[in-house]
């Protein structure tokens, strides 16, 4: 994914001006090497700067006007070991230089020879031209086709910052422009998000946890249940705390019981000592099914807490019984599908029913096909137990992602500029934005089917016929799945237009493409820390832009002007009357709360202000209210209460996402009857990258094996296969095929591999549907569809595939270098 962003120029002459008049003159040759220096930066401006990433803060020392190194600041508890690619993300051979063209879309103009999108043809032309072809393309599909015509609905997880958010300022653009077509939800927790609501009243997903310290003090037994947060905790959506990290390690120093409930034996497991229990991917329904039957037919289960804290565990419990389907869910049928023994799932029980026990659920689980049953029936299982509202007990949905559990200190909320869309609170992804919305995991059936009828939640919908794109901070070819489906959809698209700061696999499928800064290269402002809020941090700017590369705000602003809308864009303010606007609101909000907090420019000078944690947010129990008095302080379902059969579900009548939570075989699983290939593919998160930020880096090189994205096998797969440790192979199924370095290893469960996401896609005939990928890219094996008619989520982690050694020649990858003609 990306990170763009920049500022303007102290000086009386803008950089936007600069830009323009530079772009110019480069492009008749008559501007020197000195402007365009790579790195440069004004003079006297060498030193030590501090600002933030989603790794973390850190200080960045410079020396004639180039980053030299980066130290994470000395008040971090848990530094991430990527912070070195992140100060190679600036200098990158993949970096975008100069505004570029499809050749074919530059002479014969939208929609001209599709096929040759990805291969590179691109011309250099001046910040005008590009800007001037953006505009009138806005225009003319506008006009021609209507505002349901042009998705802008950018998805990724772009750059912190309250200004310089280019998705938010995409939006803002076109909703002057005229509208367009967004998004609903997201990738990470598609179908989680929908269905909590239903079950618990709320997201859930993104809300802060029980407090680390209470569950240091009081939790027994805490399960890792398809989490990795020694992992995922390393980055944030704002700029990390790594306040999780404290709370883990205080944990694992009480001895107490941790397991980790995984394919693969993960860090988390390793660093906290954990049990680990070996599950098949795709089967924690059905686990969970086996521990909730083994509950109530030994009289484990809370039925007070069902009693009073719930609604309709009498309409699911003849299911769980098999009175309804004549399949009684004991351990011994979960077993079979799960793959854990039924002596330990009845273990498990025995175990979570006697001590104080936190199911921390990760998002993996939801990321597959029916994926809404997972952490529903997470809920029933927790519900069953009893604990929900206890000191360290229940679940929580949060404690592997932006170090959800992290104590929330007394601090303002900072706001950040608008879009004009409806924003959900804490949630910007949720936007209403628009024109028109889809769900955001249904973009390539969008393209594929104008004017076709789908269902959302509860809702019926049509298709708009889309004739743009126009993406900004994400990566949709390393995020979405069936990579080859996607490649031919995305053909049908007059025009692509993409802002990025490297040759990402979306830049180079782009018609127009425009250089964006990094975070580094302007001016911005953040909160610390997504549940903690910590700190508000100022993020300055460390260089100058390198080569022609300009903030997305002063992109948008030049194309909002071309509009006729620049004075509503930019509300005639510069950066840095924005970023005081966000300060000062936010210090009044300080000031009514009784907080101190010094003047902007105090601030500014220096860098950060931090605020205290309350011994009441280190104390804070989720749901605790709601178990004191379920009468006054009642959900947000129907019926106030924990739903475990939803009414409102049950009238929709979908056949794929019934009333209460229930296993429902994916469309294909491993070991499943009639399965096509033997191996599920994992494709959890990285450990050394932000989804596919920071690929493109020097980080790359401390985990591929072979050049190629390292794919974990088992020990007794790769003997099978004749694969050593070191070799490349080819990963394989009837949707795509890839090359991967193996990484042989007993960490994973035999008849799974890993090939982690965000690996970029490096096709060895680009443009071409079926190609042999060289690098890696696990979403060319990925199943696109929804989750269900419910949530249309993604299903990231429903892919089935084989392996094999590979002994033909290996052909050269070649997306971590710029396309011809783009790197002089």
């Amino acid at each position: 994914m990306t990170m763009m962003i920049k500022n303007t120029l102290a000086s009386g002459v803008s950089r936007r001006s600069f830009l323009k008049t530079s772009a110019m003159l480069g492009a008749a040759g008559l501007v020197g090497p000195s402007l365009l220096t790579f790195g440069a930066r004004a003079e006297g401006a060498d030193g030590e700067v501090m600002t933030g990433s989603h790794w973390g803060i850190f200080k960045a020392k410079v020396e004639g006007g180039r980053a030299v190194s980066i130290a994470a600041w000395d008040k971090d508890p848990k530094p991430s070991h990527q912070l070195p690619g992140v100060l190679d993300s600036i200098y990158s051979p993949t970096r975008i230089r100069y505004p570029m063209v499809r050749r074919a879309y530059l002479e014969k103009g939208p929609g001209a020879e599709p096929e040759t999108r990805g291969k590179g043809d691109f011309v250099r032309v001046s910040w005008d031209q590009a800007l001037d072809l953006v505009a009138k393309e806005i225009q003319r599909v506008e006009k021609d086709h209507g505002p349901a015509a042009i998705f802008a609905g950018s998805y990724g997880w772009k750059s912190p910052g309250k200004l310089h958010n280019c998705r938010t300022l995409l939006s803002r653009m076109m909703n002057l422009a005229g509208g367009f077509v967004n998004h609903i939800g997201d990738y990470s927790t598609g179908a989680a998000q929908v269905i909590m609501p239903h079950v618990m009243g709320t997201l859930e997903v993104y809300e802060q946890q029980t407090a680390w310290p209470v569950v240091v003090d009081n939790t027994e037994v805490l399960v890792f249940w398809s989490a990795d947060p020694y992992k995922t905790n390393q980055i944030g959506w704002v700029i990390p705390d790594h306040g999780g990290f404290e709370g883990m390690e205080a944990f694992k120093k009480t001895g107490k019981t941790v397991i980790c409930i995984d394919p693969i034996r993960t860090e988390t497991a390793k660093e906290m000592n954990a049990e680990w229990v070996a599950v098949q991917p795709q089967t924690d329904v059905a686990m969970m099914l086996g521990i909730a039957h083994t509950l109530y037919t030994e009289k484990l289960h809370n039925q007070d807490f069902l009693d009073t804290y719930t609604t309709g565990f009498d309409k699911f419990l003849p299911y769980l019984m098999g009175e309804s389907d004549g399949t009684p869910k004991t351990a011994e049928w979960a077993s079979e599908i799960c793959g854990v023994p039924a002596d330990k799932i009845k273990e498990l029980a025995r175990l979570f029913a006697s001590k104080r026990t936190m199911l921390a659920g990760g998002w993996g689980m939801q990321r597959q096909h029916h994926g809404e049953q997972a952490h529903w029936m997470m809920v029933t299982l927790a519900s069953m137990l009893g604990q929900i509202g206890e000191p360290g007990g229940g679940f929580g949905l949060s404690y592997h992602y932006a170090n959800g559990g992290a104590p929330s200190a007394d601090s303002p909320v900072l706001s950040g500029i608008t879009d004009g869309g409806k924003a959900v609170k804490g949630a910007e992804w949720l936007s209403t934005s628009g024109a028109a919305a889809i769900p955001l995991a249904r973009i390539v059936d969008m393209l594929e089917n104008p004017g076709k009828e789908f269902d959302f939640n509860g809702t019926k919908n049509t298709y708009p016929d889309i004739k743009m794109a126009y993406w900004v901070g994400g990566n949709p070819f390393a995020h979405h799945q069936d990579r080859n489906r996607m490649v031919k959809a995305f053909q049908k698209l007059d025009t692509f237009i993409v802002h990025d700061f490297q040759w990402t696999p979306t830049a180079r499928q782009a018609d127009i493409v425009l250089p964006a800064t990094t975070s580094y290269e302007r001016n911005d402002i953040e909160q610390v820390g997504d549940y903690a809020l910590k700190a508000i941090l100022a993020m300055k700017k460390v260089i100058d832009p390198v080569y022609e590369a300009r903030s997305d705000f002063d992109i948008f602003a030049e194309i909002s002007k071309r509009l006729g809308k620049e004075k509503e864009f930019t509300e005639d303010k510069d950066e840095m009357a924005w970023l005081k606007s966000f300060y000062d609101a936010a210090q009044e909000q300080a000031k009514q709360r009784q907080i101190d907090m010094p003047d902007f420019d105090t601030f500014w000078k220096d860098g950060i202000v931090e605020f205290s944690v309350p011994d009441e947010a280190k104390a804070y129990v989720r749901y605790s209210t709601f178990r004191e008095d379920p009468l006054l302080n009642p959900l947000g379902t129907p019926s106030g209460l924990i739903e475990i059969f939803s009414s409102n579900i049950e009238k929709m009548g979908y056949d794929d996402c019934p009333a209460h939570p229930t296993w429902m075989e994916p469309v294909e699983r491993a070991n499943a009857k009639g399965a096509k290939f033997p191996l599920h593919v994992d494709t959890a998160h990285p450990i050394s990258r932000l989804h596919s930020q920071l690929c493109g880096t020097k980080l790359r090189e401390t985990y591929s094996v072979a050049g190629r994205e390292p794919c974990m096998i088992n020990t007794k797969d790769a003997e099978k296969r004749g694969i050593a440790d070191g070799d490349v192979v080819r990963v394989f199924n009837d949707r795509g095929q890839v090359l991967a370095g193996a990484l042989v290893s007993d960490d994973i469960l035999p008849g799974v591999i890993r090939l982690s996401e965000g690996a970029w896609y490096s096709p060895v005939e680009p443009g071409k549907p079926g190609s042999l990928d060289a690098y890696g890219d696990p979403n060319c094996l990925t199943v696109d569809i929804g989750t269900s008619k419910l949530a249309q989520g993604n299903c990231g982690h429903t892919a089935i595939a084989d392996v094999e050694k590979f002994t033909g020649d290996l052909p050269k990858v070649t997306v971590f270098e710029a396309p011809a003609g783009a790197a002089e």
